[in-house]
This record gives C-alpha cells, sequence and structure tokens, in this order.
C-alpha cells in the first residue's frame, strides 16, 4: 500500500524519519515523503531510498490564518491526488492540517506522532495562552480522525488526556525516534574533558545554562572544552549570532554550526549535555548513549525517560546552571565514573532505544 508521511521540516523527516519510512519499504509499501523545503534540494536525497518526496507551504512558526489555509488546501490537493491508504504524520503544523485534509478526503487511515509539546503548552503569558487555547482546539479536532497517536513519553500523553484532547485507549507510547545502532557505535572516550551539546540555538534546548556552565566550569578547569553543534532556528526564542558571540571569541565554547553528520562530534566528546526543558525524545541524546557516552540532561518530560539518574548520567533541574555546574565538575574529577555510566548509556539503548524496536511497534499500531 502507499503510505504517504507528513512533516513541516524537511531536515527533520529525513535524518529524524528515515529509518522508519526504510522499514515500511521493507515490508513492501510504498512511501511518499512530504516536507516544507523545495523538491528540487531534495527529491534526489529521498530518491536514494526509493522514496518519492513532494513539498508544501508551511510556516511551522508562525500564526498566519491564511498562511495555514493554504497549508492545509496543499495538503488535502497531495491526499486527493496521490491517494494513499495511510497517513503518517509528526510536528504541529502537518498533524493538524494533515489530520483534517484526509478526513475532507474521506481517509480514516491517519496516525500521527506528538513529538514533544514545546514552548507553547508550557509557556506563560497572555500571548501564549491565546495561542495555546488556539493549538488545543485544533489538536482536539485533529485527533479525532486519528487512529492511533503516538507519544514519546507519558508527559505529553498525560496532558492531552488532562486537556481532553485524547482519549487514553487511541494512545501508543514508543520510546523516542530510535537510534540506528549500526550507524551510532560505541567509540573510546577521550583523554581530555570535553562536554558537547548538539541542538537548535533556542532557549528551551537549555543553551544558555549550558552556556553559562560552560563559562563557570571553565574558569575552573581551563583545559575543559565545550562544544556545540546546530543551527540558528527561525523560533523567536532562537539565539542570534551577537548572543553566542562572546562565548566564542573568550574561548569557552567552540561552535561548528549546523552537521549533516554529529557522529565525529560526538566521538570526539567524554559527556554529552543537553539542558532541555522539554522533549518527546531527544534523539542527540540517544546518539551520545548509542556511542557510549554519559549524559548530562534535565529532569523534564521527555529527557527524565534516557537516564537512569547516577547510573548512566545525571539529572539536574531545568532552568538550574548551578546543578549543572555540579554535575560536569562531578564528571571531571571522576572519569572512571564517566566510563561506567558511558556503557550503561549502550546497554539502555540496545534493550530500549534500537531503531529497530521502535519502528516495530509503529508497524504494529498501523497494522502494517
Amino acid at each position: 500500500m502507499k503510505i504517504l508521511v507528513l512533516s513541516s521540516h524537511t531536515k527533520s523527516l529525513f535524518w529524524f524519519r528515515l529509518d522508519m519510512m526504510k522499514s515500511f519499504i521493507e515490508n513492501g509499501h510504498e512511501v511518499v515523503a512530504v516536507g516544507s523545503e523545495s523538491i528540487n534540494e531534495w527529491k534526489d536525497e529521498f530518491k536514494k531510498h526509493d522514496i518519492k518526496y513532494l513539498n508544501i507551504n508551511v510556516d511551522r512558526n508562525g500564526i498566519n490564518p491564511l498562511k495555514d489555509l493554504k497549508t492545509l488546501v496543499e495538503l488535502y490537493k497531495i491526499i486527493n491526488r496521490e491517494e494513499p491508504e495511510k497517513i503518517f504524520s509528526y510536528q504541529a503544523k502537518t498533524v493538524i492540517y494533515g489530520s483534517i485534509a484526509a478526513k475532507i478526503n474521506g481517509m480514516t487511515e491517519v496516525y500521527s506522532l506528538i513529538a514533544g509539546l514545546g514552548s507553547i503548552f508550557r509557556g506563560k503569558g497572555i500571548k501564549n495562552s491565546l495561542i495555546k487555547t488556539v493549538i488545543k482546539l485544533e489538536y482536539n479536532v485533529a485527533s479525532k480522525y486519528n487512529k492511533k497517536l503516538f507519544f514519546q513519553n507519558e508527559d505529553d500523553r498525560n496532558l492531552f488526556i488532562k486537556e481532553g484532547i485524547v482519549n487514553k485507549n487511541n494512545t501508543v507510547i514508543i520510546n523516542g525516534s530510535g537510534v540506528n545502532t549500526t550507524k551510532f557505535i560505541p567509540k573510546p572516550l577521550p583523554e581530555e574533558n570535553i562536554f558537547l551539546f548538539i541542538g537548535r540555538l533556542i532557549k528551551d534546548k537549555g543553551i544558555i545554562e549550558y552556556l553559562e556552565a560552560a563559562k563557570k566550569v571553565k574558569k575552573l578547569y581551563p583545559e575543559t572544552r565545550f562544544l556545540l553543534v546546530g543551527p540558528f532556528d527561525s523560533n523567536p526564542s532562537s539565539l542570534k549570532s551577537e548572543d553566542l558571540e562572546p562565548y566564542i571569541s573568550k574561548g569557552i565554547i567552540e561552535y561548528y554550526g549546523y552537521q549533516e553528520d554529529v557522529r565525529p562530534f560526538i566521538e570526539q566528546s567524554s559527556v554529552f549535555v543537553l539542558p532541555s526543558y522539554h522533549e518527546g525524545t531527544p534523539k542527540t541524546v540517544l546518539e551520545a548513549m548509542a556511542m557510549g557516552r554519559s549524559i548530562i540532561t534535565t529532569n523534564a518530560p521527555g529527557c527524565r525517560e534516557t537516564v537512569n539518574n547516577g547510573v548512566n548520567g545525571f539529572l539536574v533541574s531545568s532552568k538550574n546552571t548551578d546543578d549543572l555546574v555540579e554535575k560536569m565538575i562531578t564528571l571531571i574529577n571522576n572519569p572512571n565514573l564517566k566510563k561506567q555510566m558511558g556503557k550503561k548509556s549502550l546497554q539502555i539503548v540496545k534493550e530500549k532505544y534500537d531503531v529497530e524496536i521502535v519502528n516495530q511497534c509503529i508497524i504494529e499500531a498501523m497494522k502494517l
């Protein structure tokens, strides 16, 4: 059968969902991927994996209703033309408008992934509250047109149930996006103390806490290195280049921008750090675990699932730079602990987060 996979961000679609789409194909199905970036730029990349690529106009961080209506119309036309038997969508706007467009086309085999709820659901302020109210209404409508909704952690699912958006019987918990353990393989730890952050440079990822912790630790342990990999973003809370420049010019961090292959940077590092305020399940953490790295992340939705505190890493309080600094120093002063924690990370990935395990869960829920 033909399966349409929808996303409002093509890079995420390719890097986070490729293994899933390949598993669909291995099961004998045809896959059409729909993303936000141009066909000319991406069609050949997807074609290498026998996936047809189409694009739509979608403003993933915007609140203009006319632009959103245009996205809905384009999704309706694609679904009408492609005539898929099943749809898998993720990311807010393609989940919402993809589900509605499918319903208008008379489709019932729709499945969506809620891969983290973002700052809108947990933010404060009048504007945030208004946007949250609208999104809740949209999710409420969209969820009624889905056979199953996938969640990557219990916190997000429970919030949707509490808000009356979804019925628990129509939900499935999966262990994140999984990690390809044939691609991300264990590598020896370096002798140096090298911390690594990978992610979009938005405040909700805890980037400010990482930068400030790096500054404090550098004063005490000048030889310690802090690597930073990730792009600036269209999100309103994204850092600007001028925000980062003082940390670079003073030698506090080494910034490498967006990287398609993060493995060389994980291999360089001894500890992976993600002080995020909320996630679905952070894929970068899983990738670092698969390469045998200890983890410092937050005791927050989606993050806390990846770390058994004190076993394969540490959980710190969100927005707490001092807590982050303390755990960094603990690992700097205990090289054997880093090694032990790295081994535990690898063990947890193999038992729980291997992409084959995650994909099989999705395939069974979608009856593929």
